[in-house]
């Protein structure tokens, strides 16, 4: 009798266990703002789906080896650094000065560690450096010269500033410098995201930008910060965040939404619903991805277009960039 017992608790967790250990969902996004569907040419619009396509299969099969939230995280927004499409990395928008200057930030939704870096000009992708600062050093955000120097005692690739160079960014900046454009929402906008439930149960939240066009005396904005534009937490979601980042910061956007979750029994889709609405009510432009420690999945935002994807072990899938596509 015991030993029959013993095959049917063993049995039991077998089909129990497996079932709940492969759930994952990722989430990313490529910046909100305001985009024509009919102005934007259909070339374009398949090279940025394709480019979050490759990001989210790429994390898709990161996660289907067993791979952590953190290491999906910053391999999936590797991919988005590295395209001239999108403003973090690779393609980040010019300063005032001329000058490309760099924010990012990741957040672990088991042990709430996280980091950041600011106002980098030679870190060739700024994710990698702000998961240095979580794992390697006491403190949760390093800026500018400091932030370098660590990134190089890291073993980090460094490039010169010339890298983040693209013909398309310095355009946009020398029409605001010659005053034949005032600035607009997508000057502040077109920051990448990941948030990530693994296979474990544990949600990582990452962020990586070029912050606004034309931005002076240092100007940083929410990417970098934890609790505005990047928050993971086990009892309830990850985020990541992209729009005018100064609401974010005095909305304390992203923690407000795992609050909402966690104090009023908000769904996540609720959550980030209701967080736009007072992103709206200030005037405040952008959008939000989140995933909870279900592997619900969020993707809001008030602009006319948000570049978003996301991919769920069960098999849904969906690749965007208007507000009317499904």
């Amino acid at each position: 009798m015991k030993k029959r017992i013993l095959f049917f608790v063993a049995l039991l967790l077998v089909l129990i266990l497996p079932a709940h250990g492969k759930e994952y969902a990722i989430v990313i996004h490529g910046g909100a703002g305001v985009m024509a569907k009919d102005k934007m040419k259909e070339e374009s619009r398949l090279r940025y789906k394709e480019k979050l396509n490759e990001a989210l299969m790429l994390g898709e099969k990161l996660l289907k080896e067993g791979k952590s939230a953190t290491d999906v995280v910053v391999q999936v927004i590797n991919v988005l650094e590295d395209s001239p499409l999108f403003n973090a990395g690779k393609g980040a928008v010019f300063t005032h000065d001329g000058f490309n200057e760099l924010d990012a930030s990741i957040m672990e939704g088991k042990t709430l560690n996280a980091g950041a870096i600011a106002g980098v000009l030679d870190v060739k992708n700024p994710i990698n450096a702000a998961r240095e600062v979580m794992q390697n050093s006491e403190h949760v955000m390093l800026s500018g010269e400091g932030a370098s120097a660590f990134a190089r005692q890291q073993g980090l690739e460094l490039v010169p500033n010339s890298y983040f160079y693209t013909e398309r960014r310095y355009k946009s900046l020398q029409q605001i410098l010659k005053h034949e454009r005032q600035n607009t929402p997508n000057d502040k906008t077109g920051t990448v995201g990941c948030v990530v439930l693994d296979s474990y149960g544990n949600l990582c939240a990452g962020t990586s930008t070029g912050g606004m066009t034309n931005k002076k005396y240092g100007r940083i904005g929410d990417s970098p910060i934890i609790g505005a534009g990047t928050y993971a937490n086990n009892k309830t979601c990850a985020v990541s965040c992209t729009g005018h980042g100064e609401y974010y910061i005095r909305l304390g956007f992203a923690r407000d939404i795992s609050a909402m979750m966690e104090y009023q029994n908000l769904s996540v889709g609720e959550a980030c619903k209701k967080e736009i609405e007072k992103l709206s009510e200030l005037n405040g432009t952008g959008g939000v991805i989140a995933v909870d420690v279900y592997g619900n999945v969020a993707m809001e935002f008030n602009t006319s277009g948000m570049f978003r994807g996301f991919i769920k072990s069960s098999g849904e899938k969906e690749i965007a960039i208007f507000n009317d596509e499904n």
